[in-house]
């Protein structure tokens, strides 16, 4: 539904690379200056054969160690020279191509995380993009400076003798086609390589997230196989695709022993005949010989762009998601009503919908607190206000706009959320407690906190408002989580509020202090209530009953109680419990 066509191509792969051009083009001059002093070394064999033992030169004899140390000492220079350019090339395209990758994510659509692990989603980014950091710091880095070689010490030997060439060089295609073959192969096997990597990652958020349920039902054992067995399955991977990237290695070798015996027979007669002097027979085998080289890591190039290719397509379709629609009219402050007309709605996947044919109004300042069992709809409702997920069928009105119709900044800045999941960030109190309006000053923050009644836990922290919380808040018991939540919602102040029991983690001291300040905060809002205690219902102006996705009643607690037996039902088994 929400994909644009993408996946691999070499246009996209050059794509990513080109803000980084000029840097990976100063790498290729300077690749070719490596390239060049490479075969010089070859070039020097002749001479140095054919001069010092054939002739005895003492002049040459001291003068070629200074050229061939210099020639070291310059290719080592040139060689750090374009390491550094094509490392740093490399690391900052996989630096902005994880925040591009990360950014666009969150930007899709609520949809696509329920449909994606959230361990899936972190071996995208960071996995997958270390599979291009390889590929552009050493695949492309290899292709610039072993083609150039190959290309230079192939035009030494053609120098010395292009018959004898054409003998060393006869086998190469059938190689290079082996190669291709196993470059297919390898490219399947990468891509299972990401699956079994991104299963790991998944397995490791799920167990640390997870931590107190595992030790709590004692699970730690069914953790470790669990791990074990995904672990394996990544090593079994990892070596075939070992066993084939070898088997290219031993393919070229293979290729160069028998082109090297072919030289050393042909070129050896020649030399009995004089038709080649000792030096250029030497000088020509050693090119020969050093030529081998990069073919065989230019083999290497291809079987690694291949296996790139899982994760780049993995990238490229990640990056074709549709986000969320973002444009359209800017809504101001809610001033009459919220109406649902009609509305249906199925999540993907599912055969049976979770609402259906909703019609309601909440005017502004009501409390509309909605009531029903797990499973009848009551989250996916507030759900569709946020536009996490559009109706399938009807519509929701905000004073006669059609939600579907505004901007997503204006139309989330409605409403302040208070949820018993507490989402809590790595952060200080006080950054969390911001995220309700990062530009609130000092002196309103404090007060949100006051108001919430946090303000005193929070100085007794051991840095105060500078206390980092700790992942998912978990340096803080759960009611004092729930209060940073609260402060956060009066801080946003927003027209809407939408509360799933926001008290219910507090003991009864704090949760009658809370429910003062709620009430306070909820006059003039229009507030929607997922309820689960009888005192927030009886305040309620109105109550809608939910049934498998039905609207079975709407109305006050004495009317629903009087005319709704569904409602009847629900207060009979768990509101009359739960009176305070």
């Amino acid at each position: 539904m929400f994909l644009m066509k993408g996946g691999f191509s070499w246009a996209r792969l050059f794509g990513l690379i080109r803000p980084y051009a000029p840097r990976v083009a100063l790498a290729a001059v300077v690749s070719l200056g490596v390239s060049g002093l490479n075969a010089s070394l070859a070039w020097l064999v002749r001479p140095a054969m054919d001069g010092i033992f054939m002739h005895r030169d003492s002049k040459l004899l001291v003068l070629l160690p200074f050229v061939i140390m210099g020639i070291f000492l310059l290719r080592g220079g040139l060689s750090f020279l374009y390491n550094y350019l094509m490392q740093s090339a490399a690391q900052k395209l996989v630096m902005n191509l994880r925040n591009r990758l990360y950014g666009h994510i969150l930007e899709l659509p609520v949809g696509h995380f329920s449909s994606h692990s959230s361990g899936a989603l972190i071996s995208r980014v960071f996995n997958d993009t270390q599979a291009v950091e390889h590929l552009v710091s050493l695949t492309i880095k290899d292709l610039f400076v072993e083609a150039a070689t190959a290309a230079a010490l192939v035009g030494v030997a053609f120098w010395r003798s292009w018959e004898l060439t054409l003998v060393a060089l006869v086998l190469l295609p059938t190689a290079f086609w082996g190669v291709g073959r196993l470059g297919r192969l390898l490219r399947r096997i990468s891509r299972r390589i990401q699956e079994k990597a991104a299963s790991i990652t998944e397995a490791l958020s799920e167990g640390f997230t997870g931590i107190r349920v595992i030790k709590a039902f004692q699970r730690q054992e069914e953790e470790r196989r669990r791990f074990r067995d995904r672990t394996r399955d990544f090593y079994r991977e990892h070596m075939r695709a070992v066993r084939t990237r070898q088997a290219v290695t031993v393919l070229m070798d293979a290729t160069a022993g028998l082109g090297i015996a072919f030289v050393i027979y042909f070129g050896g007669s020649m030399v009995i005949r004089g038709a080649m002097s000792p030096g250029e027979f030497f000088s020509f085998l050693t090119a020969v010989f050093m030529v081998y080289t990069p073919a065989r890591r230019l083999s290497r190039v291809s079987a690694a762009l291949e296996q790139a290719r899982g994760p780049l397509e993995r990238i490229f379709q990640t990056l074709a998601l549709r986000p969320e629609p973002q444009g359209g009219r800017t809504m101001g402050a809610l001033q009459e009503a919220i109406e649902f007309k009609g509305v249906s709605f199925r999540y993907p996947g599912q055969r049976e919908p979770a609402l259906k044919d909703i019609s309601f109004t909440a005017r502004k300042g009501e409390v509309v607190a909605i009531v029903g069992e797990s499973g009848s709809g009551k989250s996916t409702l507030v759900n569709l206000l946020l536009r996490f997920y559009s109706p399938t069928n009807g519509a929701i009105y905000m004073d006669g706009l059609d939600i579907q119709e505004a901007s997503l900044d204006s139309l989330r800045a409605q409403f302040g959320v208070v949820s018993q999941e507490v989402v809590l960030f790595n952060d200080t109190v006080r950054a969390n407690i911001a995220l309700g309006n990062p530009r609130a000053s000092w002196q309103e923050l404090e007060a949100a906190s006051r108001a919430a009644h946090a303000h005193e836990f929070i100085t007794g922290l051991p840095q105060g408002y500078d206390t980092v919380v700790g992942e998912k808040g978990l340096r803080l018991s759960g009611g004092q989580r729930q209060r940073l939540s609260i402060a956060r919602a009066i801080l946003r102040d927003p027209p809407v509020l939408i509360l799933d029991e926001a008290t219910s983690s507090l003991d009864s001291h704090s949760e009658a202090l809370l429910q003062e300040a709620l009430e306070r905060l909820m006059q003039g809002r229009t507030t929607f209530v997922i309820a689960h205690r009888l005192s927030t219902i009886r305040k309620a102006h109105k109550v809608l009953v939910l049934k498998e996705g039905r609207l079975v009643g709407q109305g006050s607690h004495e009317e629903l109680l009087r005319d709704c037996p569904e409602y009847r039902r629900l207060y009979e088994l768990q509101f009359s419990l739960n009176v305070p």
